[in-house]
This record gives structure tokens, sequence and C-alpha cells, in this order.
């Protein structure tokens, strides 16, 4: 059962950094949610008042508070677990749409961040999504930089650069054809570590009829063209990619039974990475005028958006910590360390970690150039802190990493 929760003006109801699964609903009082901006480092609050819900993120992504609640005044909220959150969200339909834009918002306006501090600020979609084709066509990714030149030529049939456009197409798929035996992607087919409950949820025969089949190195979604559908992958896999200064940079692997596309469709703003089939793939391709009926009418579904949503919120600003580190061994370090965050080890007491990166990999996550993070890992392996190879990097004591990024850091501040 919610219980609620009566705090005297000046208690803590929760730190930053806690690990505590309670949601919490305003009832009476207000409350004080206290953090500090990643990238100024100055202190950030902002007050709940009554009806409204917090600690959401946190708890339904299970990592620490990422503020500290204090009651302003004499405060009654109602604590939630999970599992009562989820029933409550599931039959509020209104709630279940203002939460997922606003969480949506959030993720927008943390990518919009990291845009600006990598320099990658693109005029304007069309040019975009340009940039989006050449770095394909650079990388030899001839039949994807085809469908981005194709789709660029479906969206913006009047642009005065159609002529250019078609130019640029014709030599792309030129190149896609003598390169079609020897392609650079992987043909994935079985649908292991998926999601189960999305993929049993829409199997029902009367969702055949939203079904898409695409062949390896096809674009699905294109970064900075309008949205206007999401999927539901159903097998095979896809790969997120980003266009960063004019270079392409793989952010991840989606797995049969997760959702993409979504977020453009909450808040009506330009795709932000481009999805590619990495072998023979199946989605469920839903489009956006019935996108809430659809959401509101499987409370299933929305709340795996929200989750995902909250997990997303979660890396986007651990990635966001890490690039307005100043000092460049303490930005090594704290990639070091967020790699070892995503890749828990059975053994803590272990302290030598092996990770499967290579340097352009290390260079993607800090944010610097491949020659500037090769000269910060030479650094690291002359110290003999870290081991490098052709395919993975081993750290000797995941602690040194610990150690370098507080003691260059507090050095800074």
């Amino acid at each position: 059962m919610p219980k609620a929760m009566q705090y005297t003006k000046g208690s803590i109801i929760y730190f930053e950094g806690d690990h505590d699964e309670r949601i919490f609903i305003m009832q009476q009082g207000a409350v004080l949610l206290s953090s500090t901006d990643i990238e100024s480092g100055q202190p950030v609050a902002e007050q709940v008042r009554s009806g409204e819900f917090f600690g959401v993120k946190s708890a339904l992504g299970h990592f620490g508070r990422e503020e500290t609640a204090t009651a302003l005044v004499p405060t009654v909220a109602v604590a939630l677990t999970i599992q009562e959150f989820e029933i409550l969200f599931s039959n509020n339909k209104q709630l279940i749409m203002k939460m997922l834009r606003v969480f949506s918002n959030q993720l927008r306006q943390i990518h919009k961040k990291t845009e600006s501090i990598l320099n990658n600020v693109v005029a304007d979609q069309q040019s975009g999504m340009l940039a989006v084709a050449q770095s394909f066509f650079d990388d030899e990714q001839f039949r994807s930089a085809c469908d981005v030149y194709l789709k660029f030529l479906k969206r913006y049939p009047n642009s005065p650069q159609v002529q250019e456009v078609t130019k640029l197409y014709t030599n792309a798929k030129a190149h896609s054809d003598r390169a079609a035996q020897r392609s650079k992607y992987n043909t994935f087919t079985d649908s292991s570590d998926s999601d189960s409950s999305n993929l049993k949820l829409f199997s029902l025969p009367a969702f055949e009829r939203f079904a898409k089949q695409y062949e390896p190195g096809e674009v699905i979604i294109a970064e900075y063209e309008p949205g206007d559908s999401f999927y539901l992958l159903q097998s095979g896999r896809v790969q997120l990619v980003k266009c960063v200064n004019g270079s392409s940079k793989n952010l991840d692997i989606l797995k049969p039974g997760e959702f993409f596309g979504e977020m453009a469709i909450l808040d009506n703003s330009p795709r932000s990475a481009t999805c590619v089939a990495t072998g023979n793939v199946k989605c469920l391709e839903f489009n956006k005028e019935n996108f809430e009926l659809l959401i509101t009418g499987n409370p299933q579904m929305a709340l795996m958006l929200l989750k995902i949503f909250c997990k997303r919120i979660y890396d986007q600003k651990r990635r966001f910590r890490i690039l307005v580190i100043k000092d460049l061994q303490a930005r090594m370090a704290d990639v070091f360390l967020m790699l070892d965050e995503m890749n828990p080890i059975a053994n803590p007491a272990e302290k030598q970690r092996r990770f499967n990166v290579t340097i352009p990999d290390i260079a993607h996550w800090s944010g610097l150039s491949v020659e500037t993070a090769r000269d910060e890992i030479n650094k690291l392996v002359e110290k003999r802190k870290v081991e490098l190879y052709d395919n993975y990097i081993i750290v000797n004591n995941i602690m040194d990493m610990k150690r370098m990024y507080d003691t260059r850091t507090n050095a800074v501040r």
C-alpha cells in the first residue's frame, strides 16, 4: 500500500547518490530538489509542488539519486514502490503521455548540450542529412549512403540541391553495386538477449500488417530527418550511429524487443541518430498518428518506454560528465570508470579490468581526436597503468583510475 510520509521543515527525504527505489508524490507542502549542474558546477534548485512526482528516474532506472530532496515546509509525500507506481501509471492515460513527453524533452536537452560541447552543430536538417550520407560514403558503407540520399530526395523534392544530391546518389549506388559481395555488415538472425515480453505482446496476427523487412546495411531511420514513425525490433540487430563532425560513431546495438524512433514522435523533433540494419531485420512500424492510441492502450509498452528514457537520460548524462572534464588524463580515467560501470564483473575485489575497446572507441567516448586519445593512452601505458592491444585494453588496477580522476579533477577545481 502507498504510504503517506510526514516530514518536518528542513528534513532530508533522500540524499544525492542514495540508492532508493521509492517514488514520491507530493500531497501537501513543498520539496526542494537540489543538485549541481554538470557543465557549470553551479548549484541547481527545483521546487516540487502538490500533485507532482519526484524520484521517478532514479527509481525506475535503478541508479543513485540525482539530487537531494529537502522539505521546505512541513510536508506530506506519498511513497510508492515501483510496482505501486506502475499500477497507478498504467491506469492514467494523461499521466502516461505527460511523463513520456517530459522525459523525452529532458533527453533531447542533454543531447543538445552534448552536441554543443562537441562542436557538432549542423546549420539545418538538410545539411545534417547530407553530412550523414557523406560519413557513410567515407566509411565505404555505400548502401547506407544511398539510402540516406534517397531519403533526402523523398523528404525534400524541391530542394535546390536535388540535382547535386542525385549525382551523389548515382555515384554511391555505383560503388554499392560493386561492393555488394563484400559488405561490412555481419548478418545476425538470432533473437538472444531479447525482451520477450514486448515480442509476446506484439506477436498477435493483427500486428503483422505493421511488419517491415530490411536488408543488411539498409537505413531504417536517418539522423536529422523528420520523425513520423517509430519501431519495435522483432528480429535481427540494428546499429545506432551518430554523425559527429563528419564521422560516423557507433552508439549502440539494439536487440529484438527494443523500441527505437519514439523520441522524435513525442517532441516533434528531427531524428537524433541513424538506425542501420546489421543483418536481415524485421520491425513493426507504427506511425505518428496512432502513437498515442497505441501507447495508452498498451500500458506495458508505455512503461517500457518510460524505463528506456530513464536509462538513456542516465547514460547520456554520464557521458556528458566525461566531456566537461578539462584535464585530459582525468577524462581518460573517467572513460575507463564508465566502462567499468557498464560492464560489472562477478568479483569486484579483482582490480584488473579488460575492456574490449580500441583507441577510436576511447576517442569517441572522450570526445577527443583519435590522435589526442592515442597520446593520452600512451602516457598511461608509460606509467604502466594500462596495457594496449589491437582489439582490447587492460587496466591493471581500476582503483588507479579512480584515484587519478579524483586527484586531477579536485586539482582543477
